[in-house]
């Protein structure tokens, strides 16, 4: 009966004229901010903090309109990595690798449609598990220390060659190259700086978002340039926008499965919804098989990874709700909003401050309505973008990538940067080299060597301390049967070519 009531508390305060729209206007900016290339939730929740200040809002509608404007953000995500294959945001880039090859055999709409949907689903599930498991599921982060979360990382980048190549070589030199990027700046520890060569543009390291725009937008203008558009998804004859009613219903549990993934990975704090994309399509992957037809264009290949990169985004809320540490980069951003309105995140905070917390829980699910009804029909304005002729279209995706880089940096140094990391792409790319494990090698190394290094320093520098709990010895074995077992299976069965272009 408790959560009824708090549950009442929570619609009295979202179903407010002011707050219903606030949550409708951060639903559509953020779908427009998470579809331009490269700016991501957490830059778009940054960006628009100000906002609330000029607007003059108090806490709870504040955080209502920048949780709106991250979960639009999460959601808009999606449509230029399945339209143009250039991620809108980190969590996005799974979503390439079937999103993509759809859009090239004309089911853009179908794409698009079934990632609304599957957003919708691990959002909203999500949702109902901040609502009912926030207490039980904040203890489950205390038993992940640095040996589970370096354990967790490795089994992350030793799946990689079953993910995004047929050669777990190539998979493995790009994985090599993430982390060595991911290494370049200063040392957390001693201060020094490392790989820079005396360049103070490097002190700071490589930006995660100059090297996925490169690699993927820039990359792709070359591509688009070499094939006079042959190899692209421009210009396809796209087939009439419909609901796929059959590939929803033969996704149903993937989209499930895929949720309970990303909200787990979101509630581990610092995972993310970048992982909780991954590790749900690598899951899924593995539970289709190799005639799954993953990499192919396969629609559950694009629900698993729209699932539970929206499902870990509602579970990075609750690290934040109730423990005052953040989940991810957007609610590390939301979590310094709290601060600067005087509001402290906690486990007192439901008592002490309960229209903020069930007020956001409530926004949260007419949010999720408010996204899936505005979405779906856009569909077919989205799909409009493949028809623009390329010679506006291209150039148009250029500026944007520029602008956007520039505007967040300001910084030309990063303009050549980007551009370097285009050529990085086309090159690999036309080597067959997997691109998707360098992005993740230079978005997780920071992360997984801080976690070997706090490890060492509580074992005292003794290894064995990585092998210390069941879960570290858990993953390490999935790790290792991750990565051992498709070198044998590859010699019995025939895997399907995954889609590079």
């Amino acid at each position: 009966m408790e959560l009824f009531s708090n549950l009442a508390v929570g619609f009295s305060v979202a179903l407010t004229p002011a707050t219903l729209m606030l949550a409708v206007f951060g639903c559509f900016l953020g779908t427009m901010i998470g579809s331009l290339p490269g700016l991501g939730p957490s830059n778009g929740v940054a960006i628009l903090i100000p906002l609330t200040f000029s607007l003059g809002l108090d806490a709870t509608s504040a955080l209502v309109l920048m949780t709106a404007v991250y979960y639009g953000a999460m959601y808009g995500g999606r449509i230029s990595s399945i339209l143009l294959n250039i991620p809108g945001d980190e969590p996005a880039l799974m979503t390439t690798l079937d999103g993509y090859p759809m859009a090239k055999q004309g089911r853009a709409g179908d794409a698009l449609v079934i990632s609304g949907v599957a957003s919708f689903v691990g959002a909203f599930l999500a949702t109902i598990g901040l609502m009912l498991l926030a207490p039980i599921l904040a203890r489950v982060a205390f038993l992940f220390g640095p040996a589970e979360y370096f354990a967790l990382y490795i089994l992350a980048f030793s799946t990689l060659g079953g993910v995004a190549s047929n050669n777990q070589a190539k998979a493995v030199l790009a994985s090599c190259i993430g982390l060595g990027i991911a290494m370049i700046g200063l040392d957390n520890s001693s201060g020094l700086p490392r790989f820079t060569y005396g360049n103070l543009h490097l002190m700071d390291g490589v930006d995660f978002l100059v090297a996925i725009v490169g690699l993927f937008a820039v990359a792709e203008v070359f591509f688009f340039i070499e094939s006079h558009g042959k190899k692209s998804s421009i210009g396809v004859k796209l087939e009439k926008v419909t609901v796929p009613v059959r590939d929803i219903v033969a996704s149903t549990w993937t989209m499930l499965r895929s949720t309970g993934v990303g909200f787990v990975a979101g509630v581990l704090p610092g995972a993310g919804a970048s992982l909780g994309s991954f590790l749900a399509y690598m899951s899924e992957k593995s539970i289709a098989g190799p005639n799954g037809g993953f990499g192919t264009g396969s629609p559950k290949g694009v629900a698993a990874p729209e699932a539970g990169n929206n499902a870990a985004a509602g579970g990075a809320l609750v690290p934040m709700l109730t423990l005052g540490v953040p989940g991810s980069g957007t609610t590390a951003v939301l979590l310094a909003l709290l601060l600067t309105l005087n509001i402290t995140p906690g486990p007192t905070l439901f008592t002490e401050r309960p229209e903020v917390v069930w007020g956001l829980i409530a926004s949260l699910l007419i949010a999720n309505f408010v996204l899936l009804a505005m979405n779906v029909p856009m569909v077919k304005i989205f799909v409009r973008v493949l028809q623009v002729p390329p010679g506006i279209l291209l150039p148009g995706v250029t500026m944007i990538s520029f602008v956007g880089i520039f505007s967040l940096s300001g910084s030309y140094f990063d303009l050549l940067l980007m551009v370097a990391f285009g050529v990085l792409g086309y090159v690999l790319r036309k080597m067959d080299v997997p691109t998707v494990p360098i992005i993740l090698g230079i978005l997780l190394g920071n992360a997984m060597e801080d976690a070997l290094r706090r490890a060492m320093v509580l074992s005292d520098g003794d290894p064995l301390f990585l092998l210390s709990s069941p879960i570290a010895v858990g993953l390490w074995v999935a790790a290792i049967a991750g990565f051992v077992a498709p070198m044998f299976l590859r010699q019995f069965i025939r895997k399907p070519q995954a889609v590079t272009d």
